[in-house]
């Protein structure tokens, strides 16, 4: 049997009235997984920390999670995660409901700024939107435009056509449904009645009606039998009595049910007490076992008698990952507490009033509770210090305030500097608990590769294919050298790829290494393309632009920012890739163009003084002299996997990339937007490397989409 990989519109029924008893919970934080995973974490007065999962990729669920089986948080959270954090921080969680019978969530928060309202499309490709309080779509995981609705940011949101609900319909109807089939009993149930194959075949055991029983044959008494005990079930799910079973079959995990079914009572089963509970218990499973699969991956061989290597590299992996996104947190914690501190200073003079104004009202014996009368006065008569003001605790001694999307709590009876010190010290008592991990990762690697060493050794001594002698008898260190040497690995068959990252300067622009090796940068915006003319613009290098306005400054370079410059005569294919980036990144794209023309000058003939009785724009430049010119060069991207020598994503000019990366996928313009076909692409990806993990951390959405040109794209089958 196939394990179960989506919730049904019944199984939702029944979680959405055990979701109700959360009910005034409160938003904490969200975080989003490159699986299009969306996890929300609340605090509730009676059940403590709530971990929230929806997922709408390959799987479709919805339901709290344990804790112990919440996955941790990824390291640098993606566009859609900070806007629900900005959206949800703090908010109340008022409700869940189901749309119609369809499978589709709402989930609905309240905060007195605004509103938010979530809404998880479990079938077909999955989605998630959401919506403000008037219904239009912030965000969405993905851009749907159909002739029968759109689901796009500052569109309003469209639900699909209801369907017909079978657990409302009255008898009559029921009849008149199940006799315009003309196929058999089961079929009709699960079809014309919505109710999926699984439950129509329950609906049928529990009526004693036979199945395969033909329409035809079928007659008002056997109509009300099933109309009955579909009604049995409907009482069930309003008043939530349930018994939640998980279903094994060969030790794995194939089903889960809010109740025990007829249909399932030969495969054995675990009860639990909550629905959520067994969903969490049962997705939990599945993944672990890599989609339902036994530990033998369901083949049923055994394996040979040897130490588990596997399972010991795999948790050394798990260990690395874990480690690896706490360096990444105690980055984004140090960073924020920097930024916070340099808002002091950037808000002096406010802050400075908001301290002495406390400082003052103390010394003159006023009471913190007073304090707070009058600065909330104070901010309804637009008073902008008072304004900044969020909240003043007496117990603590402390006045928080508000810069900008930041809230910062100050020792009240101190200055700016000592608060923007303390923030500061902050930062670095975190950046040493980054090198604490730092060093306990560097100890994590050195144990995984030991036991690498062991596994070869042991298969070396056990007669393995990958021996490492050589058939010559030669070393082992030879014999990899020269497959090395003889053979190109093949990446995308790897089971475990070691992750080797680089930070080089140029990675904040725009940028590539042509096919011949330069590498050619580009601005991202007006900031950067001004910033790239004045300070990295080298006097051997070339400038490209499009004639099309809007487009990136793009320099081929002869050598980098700090060295020596020679005279470079460069190939052909390093100008006809800088031009096509030019173009690939520019408005030539964002207007759906296929091609477009573009241009190459000397350093000297740019220049930021304008013709006289002309303006130049920021970002904008002259051009003075001779252009060289490349027309019709065609609008294409390839964004692909890099491997060696480090591991990395990159994109650019299809010749320039094809032969630097384990695989890559080819871009033109198209209708599905940015966000949409980054996912795309990392699905894509997904698919073709054995090593998932790899492609998580080093290829995720947020990371392919860095590389794809601003508007919409398709991808080239």
């Amino acid at each position: 049997m196939e394990p179960k990989r989506e919730l049904s519109s019944i199984d939702l029924r029944a979680l959405v009235t055990e979701l109700g008893r959360y009910t005034g919970a409160k938003v904490d934080k969200a975080y989003l997984y490159p699986e299009s995973l969306l996890r929300l974490k609340l605090r509730d007065f009676d059940h403590g920390r709530v971990e929230l999962l929806i997922e709408v990729d390959e799987c479709k669920r919805a339901h709290t999670a344990d804790v112990e089986h919440v996955p941790d948080a990824p390291g640098r959270p993606p566009n859609f995660a900070k806007m629900l954090r900005n959206r949800l921080s703090g908010a109340d969680f008022v409700g869940v409901e189901q749309y119609e019978f369809d499978r589709i969530l709402t989930f609905e928060f309240e905060r007195g700024d605004e509103d938010t309202r979530i809404v998880a499309e479990l079938f077909g490709q999955g989605n998630i939107a959401v919506l403000d309080e008037t219904g239009e779509v912030v965000q969405a995981l993905s851009t749907v435009r159909l002739k029968s609705r759109t689901v796009a940011p500052g569109a309003q949101y469209e639900y699909p056509s209801s369907r017909l609900n079978p657990l409302e319909i009255p008898l009559e109807t029921f009849s008149r449904r199940m006799d315009e089939s003309d196929t058999d009993v089961v079929r009709t149930l699960a079809t014309q009645l919505n109710l999926g194959g699984l439950y129509a075949e329950e609906v049928c055991s529990r009526a004693g009606v036979e199945k395969t029983l033909d329409i035809d044959d079928a007659d008002e008494s056997t109509y009300r039998d099933l109309h009955d005990a579909i009604a049995r079930i409907d009482e069930r799910l309003r008043s939530g009595e349930f018994d939640p079973r998980v279903y094994e079959e060969d030790g794995r995990v194939v089903d889960v049910t809010p109740f025990p079914l007829a249909e399932r009572e030969d495969l054995p089963s675990e009860s639990f007490d909550s629905f959520n509970a067994a969903l969490d218990d049962y997705f939990y499973r599945f993944d672990r076992d890599g989609g339902g699969g036994g530990e033998d991956g369901g083949t049923g061989a055994a394996e040979p008698e040897k130490p588990d290597f596997e399972a010991e590299i795999a948790k050394q992996k798990r260990i690395i990952e874990q480690q690896e996104s706490a360096i990444e947190g105690f980055e984004e914690q140090a960073e924020a507490e920097r930024e916070r501190a340099e808002l002091l200073y950037a808000n002096y003079d406010l802050v400075d009033e908001v301290l002495s104004t406390v400082q003052s009202a103390r010394e003159e014996g006023l009471s913190w509770d007073a304090i707070g009368e009058t600065l909330a006065e104070g901010a309804e008569r637009d008073i902008p210090a008072a304004e900044a003001v969020e909240n003043v605790d007496g117990s603590e001694g402390t006045v928080t305030i508000r810069l900008d999307d930041a809230t910062i709590e100050l020792d009240a009876t101190a200055g700016v500097e000592v608060n923007a010190d303390r923030l500061y010290q902050e930062a670095k008592r975190i950046e040493g608990k980054k090198a604490g991990a730092q060093e306990a990762i560097k100890s994590t690697r050195e144990e995984l590769e030991a036991v690498r060493d062991r596994k070869t050794e042991w298969e070396a001594a056990d007669g393995d294919p990958t021996d490492a002698a050589g058939e010559d008898g030669s070393e082992g260190d030879d014999a990899s050298d020269a497959e090395d040497a003889d053979h190109e690995i093949d990446w995308l068959a790897r089971s475990s790829i070691p992750i080797r990252t680089t930070d080089d300067w140029y990675e904040r622009f725009r940028w590539f290494r042509t096919s011949d090796d330069f590498l050619v940068i580009g601005g991202r915006n007006a900031d950067q393309n001004e910033e790239l003319v004045k300070k990295y613009m080298g006097t051997h290098d070339r400038f490209f632009h499009t004639q099309a306005h809007g487009g990136p400054v793009t320099l081929l370079k002869a050598s980098g920012p700090s060295e020596s410059s020679e005279p470079v005569d460069f190939p052909d294919a390093s100008l006809e890739e800088a031009a096509q980036f030019a173009v690939s990144y520019s408005s030539d794209w964002k207007d759906g163009r296929g091609a477009g023309d573009a241009y190459m000058v000397e350093p000297d003939q740019v220049s930021k003084t304008p013709e006289s009785g002309e303006y130049l724009e920021k970002g904008g430049f002259a051009i003075r002299g001779d252009r060289t010119y490349f027309e019709d060069v065609p609008s294409r991207v390839a964004v692909g996997v890099q491997c060696e020598p480090v591991t990395q994503v990159i994109g650019g000019p299809p010749s320039a990339i094809r032969d630097r990366v384990a695989t890559s996928i080819e871009l033109e313009p198209g209708m599905y937007a940015q966000n949409d076909a980054a996912m795309m692409v990392y699905r894509e990806f997904k698919d073709r490397f054995v090593d998932q993990s790899f492609v998580r951390k080093v290829a995720s959405a947020d990371l392919i989409q860095e590389f794809l040109p601003p508007g919409g794209s398709e991808i080239i089958e």
